[in-house]
């Protein structure tokens, strides 16, 4: 057979041919026509440090540590510690993330043989060009598209189209790029290569940049904003305001103006979250599970949805024999050993079940192979008795009827064989004589042995499993209820959803999508999120692209395809589903905590702005930035870090800044107007500015430990340690650190008059507390101020 450019293909019976000259290839690669990668790709190693580094929280600490700089006291640039750390963290965890998953992708390739100048060579997939020949066998995956030109495959497209079952082949048939061939050998004449190809054209729709969903990145954003807007107007006001005052010089105004900046922009907790997710991730990665985004650790910790693709989640991709009648053993061992060099899924299930129980094959002269024109394969053994299996339709032919009743008594799971003796094999392969039945196997997709106990975990936690197949609906839903997925028996053929209200409906109401398209899967996973929920989506194929982009977390196999890896923010690198519960726990654990410790860092945030703004009307502002820096180690660093790591696995519920201001709120309002009325005091009484400055650091002392026994509540010997820890960095830093942190002894009147204002504040603080974190919701005052704050973030 002659092309009319005159390259050769196979020509017909199966006469060798040339393929492409070299000359033909080097033209083909100088128009741009070769197989290019066009998997969708992580992110490089400089857009990582870019995305960290050159961020508003990092320009606007920056700025202000130069403006420290500037005045010679170095000691007070101690912030840019926590700063350093976070990009350090941040950097460190997501390139680690990239280059494993690189690495997969690396393990994966292999080399392709493709037809050239009459001779076999094996090339890179990228080194494929159009209308190459390429020879491929059992095994095998197609490197680009094109037409069978000699040979009947069978191919599994379940990367591709999620259908499990595999697609016979023959002459002038399309093979796909990223399906593998589950039986047959055969060349084919390839047509679209590279960013063309059927598996390049939806990796073109996800591309790689998916944007975090985070609740809690989102919030600190805002916050930090928030913050910088903030700071501007409130820095230069103060700034302004102190040099008017004619008793401090440049170096003062500076560092006071610092000190409130830095305590309205919450750096710890940056920190803290970048070290929580970092902890959160390593310790998944010990279990086989790569995380590639950490924030995503939060979201799945929030997910009520999760969308299952059937194949490789649910079931292992591979066939199990589940149940032998009759005779079949021996003679289906016989018959997929006498084809084993071509075996395909089915043949390697019954090599499996033949030996796990010890059934030996017999010894054969003749191997009849599976044929896609018969349905059929089977053998004659070395005594002459000539065996076949297949489906009962097509072995039995006419006489169907007799085993019609034993065959739909098979569960609904199984895909039924029938083994029978025949007279002998024509020529062509196909049986002669009426079959005598031996027996029936039951063939089923291989479910994971730990696919019902997840599925129980999920269904305890209260979170809805929807099982999203390329396979018939039937099929799909019987798998799914072998599992235990509530509601399995509620299916639909998804090809006949047609218009958004009835996907919307059948979203609503069913629990198992069959013959879903890959735009279908995306389309699904739309619905759900517009509908209020939080999903989850696990796949790993190609058709799975589009869909783990759009939910809000995507999980995928390591042993699916390349774009699959690289889309999804968590890669399971031993394949194995059962890990997604520790990886919820996990997440809990974390975001339980981290909101817990968040409340003392939001506490500084808040009084520092208000304080900035008290003091451009009542100066100075009473502290520096080293005497900040002791008050964020001792009563939010220390106990935010030590309790984040405990562990919790209670259901995350409600808004992350609504949590987390139900517990700083009344703290701030406590400890703001106890400095105010310290600063009133020391005006009024004629306290140095260092009396006034320490006596102001025991305010915040005094009602940060009294927030932090709060929120440690029950108590445990941890927490209690915490407590311990806190009051014991608070006395070493104002005794023997009391000249580094530029704390003064006070006054017999000043000390009073401060014990007098703390009590106080601790009893206001009680209070408020107890109203804002009451069952109903928040009420009073702080209820009052976490509504207006939630109605700005929401427009934010």
């Amino acid at each position: 057979m002659e092309r009319g450019d005159g390259g050769t293909y196979l020509g017909e019976g199966g006469r060798a041919a040339s393929g492409l000259t070299d000359e033909q290839v080097a033209e083909r690669v100088r128009a741009g026509q070769v197989n290019a990668n066009a998997d969708v790709k992580t992110k490089s190693v400089w857009q990582i440090l870019c995305e960290h580094t050159f961020t508003l929280f990092n320009a606007v600490n920056v700025a202000m540590a130069a403006l420290v700089v500037s005045t010679g006291s170095y000691k007070n640039v101690a912030f840019m510690a926590v700063v350093a750390s976070n990009l350090v963290i941040g950097v460190f965890q997501e390139i680690r993330a990239k280059r494993k998953v690189d690495r997969l992708s690396i393990l994966t390739a292999k080399d392709v043989c493709v037809l050239r100048a009459g001779e076999k060579r094996h090339v890179p997939v990228s080194e494929v060009v159009r209308d190459d020949v390429v020879l491929l066998a059992h095994g095998d995956q197609v490197p680009a598209d094109g037409v069978v030109l000699e040979g009947s495959p069978r191919m599994d497209e379940s990367l591709l189209t999620g259908e499990s079952n595999a697609i016979e082949k023959s002459v002038g048939d399309e093979v796909l790029s990223g399906s593998f061939v589950d039986s047959g050998a055969f060349a084919y004449r390839v047509t679209r290569v590279g960013r063309d190809a059927y598996a390049a054209q939806i990796n073109a729709e996800a591309k790689y940049v998916k944007r975090v969903r985070s609740e809690i990145l989102s919030t600190l954003s805002a916050i930090i904003r928030l913050g910088t807007i903030a700071l501007v107007p409130l820095g230069a006001g103060l700034f302004v305001r102190i040099i008017l005052m004619g008793r401090y010089g440049y170096n003062d105004a500076v560092l006071q103006t610092v000190a409130a900046v830095v305590g309205m922009i919450p750096q710890g907790l940056v920190l803290l979250t970048s070290s929580v997710f970092a902890i959160a991730t390593t310790r998944l990665a010990s279990r086989s599970v790569l995380v590639q985004q950490s924030y995503c650790v939060e979201t799945l910790a929030r997910v009520d949805v999760l969308c299952l693709d059937k194949t490789g989640t649910i079931t292992t991709g591979a066939m199990e024999v589940a149940e032998v009648r009759g005779d079949a053993a021996q003679a289906a061992v016989t018959i997929a050993a006498a084809n084993e060099a071509d075996a395909n899924e089915t043949a390697r299930a019954i090599l499996e079940f033949g030996r796990a129980r010890g059934v030996d094959a017999l010894a054969v002269t003749r191997a009849v192979p599976f044929s896609s024109r018969t349905k059929c394969s089977g053998c004659v053994t070395a005594d002459g008795t000539a065996l076949v299996m297949g489906a009962a339709q097509f072995v039995m032919g006419a006489a169907f009827g007799q085993v019609e009743d034993e065959v739909r008594s098979f569960p609904g799971l199984m895909r039924v064989l029938v083994v029978a003796r025949v007279d002998g094999f024509a020529q062509d392969g196909s049986a002669v004589g009426t079959p005598r039945v031996l027996g029936f196997l039951g063939i089923r997709d291989q479910i994971r042995p730990t696919a019902a106990r997840t599925m129980g975990y999920f269904r305890e936690q209260g979170v809805d499993i929807r099982v999203i197949s390329g396979d018939d609906p039937r099929t799909a839903s019987n798998i799914a209820a072998a599992v235990g997925v509530p509601g399995a028996e509620k299916c639909v053929d998804a090809s006949t959803l047609r218009t958004d209200a009835d996907v919307a409906a059948a979203v609503a109401e069913c629990r198992v999508f069959g013959r879903v398209t890959p735009r279908m899967k995306r389309r699904l996973v739309r619905t759900l999120r517009e509908a209020g929920h939080v999903v989850a989506m696990t796949g790993d194929g190609v058709n799975d692209v589009l869909a783990l982009k759009d939910a809000d977390c995507s999980v995928a196999m390591a042993s699916g395809s390349a774009a699959a890896r690289n889309v999804a923010e968590i890669v399971l690198a031993d394949n194995d589903f059962a890990h997604l519960p520790e990886v919820v726990a996990e997440g809990r654990r974390s975001i339980n905590n981290l909101q817990r410790s968040a409340s003392l860092f939001l506490m500084k945030t808040v009084y520092s702005a208000v304080l900035a703004l008290v003091c451009i009307a009542l100066p100075p502002y009473p502290f520096i930035p080293v005497q900040m820096s002791l008050v964020s180690t001792a009563i939010i660093g220390t106990p935010s870090f030590l309790l984040a790591l405990e562990p919790n696995h209670e259901r995350v519920r409600g808004r992350f800044l609504t949590n987390v201001l139900s517990r700083s709120l009344p703290a701030s309002v406590a400890i703001i107007l106890a400095i105010v009325a310290s600063i009133a005091m020391a005006k009024l009484m004629g306290w140095s500015d260092g009396v006034m400055s320490t006596v102001c650091m025991f305010q915040m002392f005094a009602v940060g430990i009294a927030l932090i026994y709060r929120i440690s509540r029950p108590l445990n010997p941890l927490r209690v340690g915490v407590i311990c820890v806190v009051v014991a960095i608070v006395v070493a830093g104002t005794t023997v650190g009391a000249g580094f942190f530029s704390v003064v002894s006070p006054t017999f009147n000043s000390a009073v008059t401060s014990v007098a204002i703390a009590a106080a504040a601790i009893v206001l603080f009680n209070r408020l507390y107890d109203e804002s974190v009451a069952e109903a919701g928040p009420r009073g005052l702080v209820g009052f101020l976490i509504r207006k704050l939630e109605a700005l973030d929401d427009s934010e």
